[in-house]
C-alpha cells in the first residue's frame, strides 16, 4: 500500500551491487508477487519442471550455435556468388540474433544455469557477437529491469534527440516522423553497438543518467578479448578471402537484419500502446509495488506461435520473464496461464498481443502518438491511462 515502501528486489537485478545516481523506491505491498510465486513454484514442483539447467535450453544452444557456425563458414569459405552468399548472410543474421534472445539473455539473467561459471561462458556470447556482456548486465539487467519504463530511470526508453517512446519525454518536431524513420534506426542500432556505444560507455562511466560499477580485471580481460575476436570474425578473417568492398557490404546487411529484429521484438514489450509509463508521483517513491508495476508496464505477444517463442528465447512471455526473470525461457509457456490467473484474481491488468503483426501496429501507433502528442506530459498520462 502507498505509504510504505521497498527498495527492488535484489534477486531481480542485483540492485545493491548498483552505484547510479538516482534510485527508485517501490509500494511495500507485495501480496501478489508472494502469491504468484507460491502458485508458479507449486506447478513447477507438481510437474517436476526445473527452473534452470533444462536439457530443452542446451539442445537449443547447440542448434543455435551451429546455425551460426554453418553459416558463416560457408558465407566466408564457400559461397562464390550473391545467390549463394545473400541467403546464407540473412541466416547468419538471424543466428546472431538468436544467440541474443536464447543464449546470452538467459545467462545474463543468471536462467541459464545453477552454475555462475556456466551462466558466465554462456553471457559472454554476446562479446563474440559485437557486444559487451558487461554492459548488458548493467543496462538491461539492472537499469530496465529495476525501472521498467520509467522515464529518466529506464535506459531503454530514454532516446534523447532521436525519438520520443514515453508520453514524459521531451518532443521534437522530427519526432512527428519517428514512426517512420525509426524502423531504419532500428537496423543500424547493432552497427552503432559494434562499433561506437560500448566504448562510449566505457569512457564516460555511464549509462544514460547512471553510473555503473567500474570493469574489474577479468571482466576488462572479457571485454577486450571479446572485442578482438569480434573484430577478427567480423572482418579480419573475411579480408583474408574478400575485397573490403564485400565484406564491408555483407557486414553492413547482417548487421542491419540482426538490428531490427532485435529491436522489434524488445519494443513490442514495453513500447506499445497497452504498456503504462508511470512516473514516481512523490521524489523517489512509486505508488505500485514492483511486480505490479512490472505486469503493467509489459505486455506478451504471440504466445500461441511456437515458431515465435522458439527463435525468441521466450521474449513474447515478457511479463513471464519480468515477474521470473531468473527461470530459463524453456518454462514460460507453461506457466503463464498460472501468472495471467493470478493477475485477474488480483484485479491486475494482463495484457496480451494474440499475434506478432497486431504487436507491431501496436508500437507503430504508440510510435505515431508521441511523436504527435504536444500535451504536457501528465495530460498524456491521463490519456493513456484511460485507453486501457
Amino acid at each position: 500500500m502507498p505509504g510504505k515502501t521497498t527498495s527492488v528486489p535484489c534477486s531481480v537485478a542485483n540492485a545493491g551491487e548498483t552505484p547510479a545516481k538516482k534510485r527508485l523506491k517501490f509500494a511495500d505491498d507485495n501480496a501478489f508477487h508472494i502469491e504468484v510465486k507460491r502458485r508458479v513454484d507449486l506447478h513447477m514442483t507438481s510437474n517436476g519442471r526445473r527452473e534452470r539447467d533444462c536439457l530443452q535450453m542446451y539442445l537449443k544452444t547447440a542448434i543455435i550455435l551451429t546455425a551460426f557456425v554453418v553459416s558463416y563458414v560457408l558465407l566466408v569459405f564457400v559461397a562464390s556468388t550473391w545467390l549463394q552468399a545473400l541467403p546464407l548472410a540473412v541466416l547468419l543474421a538471424f543466428a546472431t540474433a538468436a544467440i541474443g534472445f536464447n543464449i546470452m539473455h538467459d545467462a545474463s539473467h543468471h536462467a541459464y544455469s545453477t552454475k555462475g561459471w556456466v551462466n558466465r561462458i554462456a553471457a559472454s556470447s554476446l562479446d563474440l557477437i559485437g557486444g559487451s556482456s558487461f554492459f548488458w548486465h548493467w543496462k538491461h539487467v539492472v537499469f530496465h529491469h529495476n525501472y521498467t519504463n520509467i522515464h529518466n530511470f529506464d535506459t531503454d526508453i530514454d532516446l534523447g534527440v532521436l525519438g520520443r517512446f514515453a508520453p514524459q519525454g521531451r518532443r521534437l518536431p522530427i519526432h512527428a516522423f519517428q514512426h517512420w524513420y525509426f524502423w531504419i534506426l532500428y537496423g543500424v542500432l547493432v552497427i552503432k553497438w559494434n562499433l561506437y556505444d560500448d566504448f562510449r560507455v566505457l569512457m564516460r562511466g555511464r549509462i544514460g543518467e547512471h553510473r555503473y560499477r567500474p570493469m574489474r580485471g577479468s571482466e576488462l580481460a572479457i571485454f577486450i578479448i571479446g572485442k578482438v575476436s569480434f573484430f577478427t570474425i567480423a572482418f579480419g578473417v573475411p579480408l583474408l578471402f574478400h575485397s573490403a568492398g564485400a565484406v564491408a557490404l555483407f557486414y553492413l546487411l547482417i548487421a542491419f537484419i540482426t538490428g531490427i529484429v532485435l529491436s522489434v521484438v524488445f519494443q513490442l514489450a514495453h513500447t506499445v500502446e497497452e504498456a503504462s509509463f508511470p512516473q514516481p508521483q512523490t521524489p523517489g517513491h512509486m505508488d505500485q509495488a514492483w511486480a505490479v508495476h512490472q505486469v503493467e508496464t509489459t505486455v506478451d505477444f504471440a504466445r500461441k506461435s511456437s515458431v515465435a517463442y522458439w527463435l525468441l528465447g521466450g521474449l513474447n512471455f515478457q511479463i513471464e520473464h519480468h515477474l521470473f526473470p531468473r527461470m530459463c525461457h524453456t518454462n514460460y509457456p507453461f506457466i503463464a496461464p498460472v501468472v495471467e490467473e493470478a493477475c485477474r484474481d488480483f484485479g491486475i491488468r494482463y495484457n496480451v498481443h494474440d499475434s506478432f503483426r497486431q504487436g507491431i501496429m501496436s508500437h507503430f501507433r504508440w510510435l505515431r502518438r508521441m511523436g504527435a502528442a504536444r500535451d504536457a506530459a501528465p495530460a498524456v498520462q491521463s490519456q493513456c491511462a484511460k485507453s486501457n
